[in-house]
């Protein structure tokens, strides 16, 4: 079953890599605007998090030390335009006092941490769940972390290939364990799944011409046809 999902899995990529070419993610700046960028854009779309960024950028509020050091009440002021304003600001504090202590403000130190080490402190660290955990280790941080999302949940049980129960865990398990851990393929895959869900499978999802439809159980029957993609074996999860 492993090289089966192997090939499945690099299927669906090379698909959508060839229709939508690279995508050249992640948009933020280097390091720190990352991470500040990945709790941004929780619940919010990325122009949001642009304006909020932006914001920080010209109050000089783009390094740790300087989330420590501005009043929390300010810097909600600034992230506002990202939306939950005040928790935002609270979970920015979070992170920043995270690398302050642990790291004395050092990215390389931190971008040279063991990835499942780093990512437990992550997931230790106020208002950091595992997809932001995740969304930082692989872009700011250049580690083999794949990101699941609700693009990723809806793709890949419309695909058949989705994981018991639906939890994260279970539908990062195929990606960390069946692709080579290669950050710039992890974050290739991601920002496609992100673009072909955006733009095609919906949640009521554009069938008729998609990259995938002759791989897709769900698209295929929607249209009257026939999958080639290896099924999971595992229970069925409703799509998000």
């Amino acid at each position: 079953m492993s090289d089966g999902l192997r090939e499945s899995l690099m299927a669906v990529y090379e698909r959508m890599l060839s229709r939508y070419g690279p995508q050249g993610w992640w948009p933020g700046g280097p390091g720190f605007e990352m991470m500040v960028g990945a709790v941004l854009t929780q619940a919010a779309s990325w122009a949001n998090v642009e304006s909020a960024l932006a914001n920080l950028r010209s109050a000089g509020a783009l390094t740790p030390r300087a989330i420590r050091a501005i009043p929390q009440d300010e810097l909600a002021r600034l992230v506002h335009p990202s939306g939950y304003y005040n928790a935002k600001a609270r979970k920015l504090k979070a992170l920043a006092e995270y690398i302050g202590e642990r790291f004395d403000d050092d990215l390389d130190a931190m971008a040279h941490e063991d990835v499942d080490t780093l990512r437990n402190d992550l997931l230790g660290v106020y208002g950091i769940g595992e997809e932001t955990a995740d969304d930082i280790l692989l872009y700011a941080m250049g580690k083999p972390s794949f990101v699941v999302d609700a693009y990723t949940r809806r793709l890949f049980w419309r695909l058949g290939l989705a994981p018991a129960k639906g939890s994260y865990a279970g539908y990062r398990a195929p990606f960390m364990q069946h692709l080579p851990k290669d950050p710039r393929l992890f974050g290739e895959y991601h920002a496609l799944v992100v673009r072909h869900g955006k733009e095609v499978c919906k949640k009521e999802p554009v069938c008729e011409g998609c990259c995938l439809l002759e791989v897709c159980p769900t698209g295929q029957d929607r249209t009257g046809g026939s999958a080639s993609l290896a099924s999971s074996d595992s229970e069925e999860v409703k799509p998000v």
